[in-house]
């Protein structure tokens, strides 16, 4: 794919000609992120909304260095997603920022080939998401779920029909240890004497050991473990990973659990081993759809612990989160090296057009 050549503000214009264009549409991680961009007399901040025509569209498109996309895929227009037609009409880019750890309003083959920096605020969400999972965790081994809704219906009489188990000593399989994988299996050992097996095809067996998780397969995982939890991001090789054959191999007691991202596991598939019986109950964050509708059949369960996508939504992780982006942008405007790269293939085309831009070399 060719990227046409960047120019220079046109002469006229009211923006200099050393202003650093950044953009977003409909909305930010957090104020802070203005705050800290609106510091800089040489950054201007532009808002885009899902709605906004062509003619306002357009030029800012046409002259930002950056734009702030956010990560959730049905929050953003589709026209607004990073994918190759956007990337033609933004010539100037040279840094695309989600405001999340996610990445599925990106392309990131697409900003490779075209010279684009993709960075992530990895880490950022780090407390409130293990916290989340953690909490889901605990509800339903204890049935809470169930219960809330049951007795909202009828007047229970039959405490031990909602016999619940203790979590401690129990074994966790953990699919990505991550940054949140790694703060679940912590606080899962930490708190409750936990197993943690871990499945991550990019870390080895000995920085697993050091993560405080054994490295196994995915099969291994699924069979030995009372709760899975999904901690990875959305792939293309992690999209549909969590099937029904993997539901098949889960113990009829355990339970699922995914604050990652809709399609990684199957839903119809969860649905079906819920039927079953095959797993104990699910607690979803994430889903396909987002917000999902209300007939979905994963609703319909009493044993499913739902939440729309607000896991890593807290005062302080957005607050982080706002904060940690903002500071990788602007030091990736000034040059310097930036921490979370997701392409860092991209760094010797990028650093040419950097150069070509801003007249001097990005630091790597």
């Amino acid at each position: 794919m060719q990227i046409h050549r960047c120019r220079r503000q046109q002469k006229g214009a009211s923006v200099s000609v050393n202003t650093r264009r950044v953009f977003y549409v409909k909305y930010l991680a957090d104020p802070v992120y203005a705050e800290i961009l609106e510091r800089r007399g040489d950054v201007r901040l532009d808002r885009l909304e899902n709605e906004s025509p062509e003619e306002v569209a357009g030029p800012i498109l046409a002259a930002a260095h950056v734009y702030q996309v956010g990560s959730a895929r049905d929050e953003i227009a589709r026209r607004f997603h990073v994918d190759a037609a956007l990337i033609a009409r933004m010539p100037c880019v040279l840094v695309v920022s989600t405001s999340g750890v996610g990445y599925d309003t990106v392309d990131v083959a697409a900003c490779t080939e075209a010279g684009i920096l993709v960075v992530n605020q990895a880490g950022g969400n780090r407390e409130a998401v293990a916290e989340h999972a953690l909490g889901m965790l605990i509800a339903l081994s204890k049935r809470i779920p169930e219960t809330n809704q049951a007795m909202r219906r009828e007047r229970l009489v039959d405490r031990v029909a909602y016999m619940g188990n203790d979590v401690f000593g129990k074994t966790i399989g953990i699919i990505g240890l991550g940054n949140v994988g790694s703060r679940l299996a912590q606080l899962c050992r930490g708190l409750f004497a936990m197993r943690v097996l871990a499945y991550d095809p990019y870390l080895t067996a000995a920085v697993c050991t050091e993560r405080g998780a054994e490295k196994v397969d995915l099969d291994d995982l699924m069979r030995r473990s009372d709760y899975v939890s999904i901690n990875c991001p959305l792939t293309a090789e992690t999209r549909g990973m969590v099937g029904a054959a993997q539901f098949a191999l889960m113990r009829p007691g355990a339970f699922l659990i995914s604050t990652a991202r809709g399609h990684i596991h199957d839903e119809a598939a969860l649905a079906d081993a819920l039927r079953r019986r095959q797993l104990a109950g699910a607690g979803l964050d994430v889903w396909a759809s987002e917000p999902p509708p209300c007939d979905h059949p994963l609703l319909k369960f009493d044993n499913v612990l739902v939440s729309p996508h607000t896991a890593g939504v807290t005062r302080e992780t957005r607050f982080n989160m706002g904060k940690i982006a903002a500071e990788q942008v602007l030091a990736a405007l000034d040059g310097k090296p930036v921490p979370r790269k997701v392409n860092p293939q991209v760094w010797p085309l990028y650093a040419q057009r950097f150069a070509r831009q801003f007249g001097f070399k990005p630091q790597e």
